[in-house]
């Protein structure tokens, strides 16, 4: 049985955006990977509650979603097919089972004919009827989530897709044996899963938006297929920070270094590590520029970002007796008094 998206949310149907968007938050955080590292069951919680979400909080998807339930999806054939029948608004769910608005079964409206329009849109069937009005198919939207390296290198995904198909018991008629269909409740049609592996191109970022063509919902009257449209979410990194295409990254200097001028080493997001000469006298927080070690670009000729070492100036934990003195001597020079006495 399909999940009821604002049971999954633990919202009421009449919930406001707001309401919606305060639950969404609240469950994310608390089922989020990164809070739940290995657990497998947050995992798919967090994936339902972000598909809950995304129908929840476009206005034109719940609106589709309250009238239409888990075949939401299925709304603008279900529409055109009320178009052609001419009969307004016939489809509501109604315990599970198709019913006309006044609360009538389908099977008292000669499903013979329903199972031949379904069977134009999703079997290929042909009937004296008039044949849609050729349109493409509905974009479908499926949130994907990869790791900051798999930004940088590029991805691919097992995605599984809710696609309808002519019901194999009925094949499409919606009728068996004088009665509804039991397997499409008289549709005519059942939904079945497809998996399809897409790829995530290099260069993503947070709210990209990856179009995979012609896997979206199908076509009408002939006309092609909707498009896939990948949501793109890049987890944080645990080192390094992005900002477009440049990564910044927090690099410990010692205060001798610091000082007086030395060498680090700077890690990188291909797991390799280059040196970098430290200025003498340089800041606490000082960001020092790497060319062309940040993140690629979208495009094949796009030139990569930056890197940006951040100085972290660490200072000593404890002091010997001769370091303090020199620091002591160091102090007196610095304002100008006289040197302590014993400092050599």
């Amino acid at each position: 049985m399909a999940q009821d998206l604002y049971g999954v949310l633990g919202v009421k149907r009449d919930a406001t955006d707001k309401e919606i968007r305060s639950a969404y938050r609240k469950l994310a955080r608390k089922y989020h990977p990164d809070v739940n590292p290995g657990d497998t069951s947050a995992g798919e919680r967090f994936k339902e509650i972000n598909a809950a979400h995304d129908v929840l909080k476009d206005a034109d998807k719940r609106k589709k979603y309250n009238t239409y339930g888990d075949r939401w999806e299925m709304a603008d054939q279900i529409e055109e097919m009320q178009r052609q029948r001419g009969t307004g608004d016939w489809f509501r769910t109604g315990g599970g089972r198709p019913q006309t608005a006044d609360g009538a079964n389908l099977d008292d409206l000669g499903g013979g004919d329903l199972g031949e329009i379904f069977g134009n849109i999703f079997g290929g069937r042909t009937t004296r009827r008039a044949q849609p009005r050729a349109r493409k198919g509905e974009d479908l939207e499926h949130p994907v989530e990869i790791t900051l390296e798999e930004a940088a290198n590029g991805a691919s995904r097992m995605i599984a897709l809710q696609v309808p198909e002519t019901c194999p018991t009925c094949e499409g008629t919606g009728r068996l044996a004088g009665q509804a269909c039991p397997t499409c409740e008289g549709i005519g049609s059942t939904i079945k899963t497809k998996r399809l592996e897409v790829k995530v191109p290099v260069g993503v970022d947070t709210g990209s938006r990856v179009k995979i063509g012609g896997q979206g919902n199908p076509g009408y009257g002939g006309a092609a297929a909707g498009d896939m449209i990948l949501l793109v979410t890049v987890r944080p990194h645990e080192r390094f920070e992005r900002k477009g295409a440049d990564l910044y990254v927090d690099v410990p200097v010692a205060l001798t270094d610091a000082v007086l001028g030395g060498e680090v080493a700077v890690p990188t997001l291909k797991g390799t590590r280059l040196q970098l000469k430290i200025p003498p006298c340089t800041q606490n927080g000082r960001s020092i520029r790497l060319g062309g070690q940040g993140m690629p670009r979208m495009g094949k000729d796009a030139a990569r970002g930056d890197l940006y070492a951040r100085v972290k100036v660490v200072l000593p934990a404890e002091l010997s007796e001769r370091e303090r003195a020199l620091f002591e001597e160091l102090r007196a020079i610095r304002e100008g008094q006289p040197e302590p006495v014993g400092a050599r």
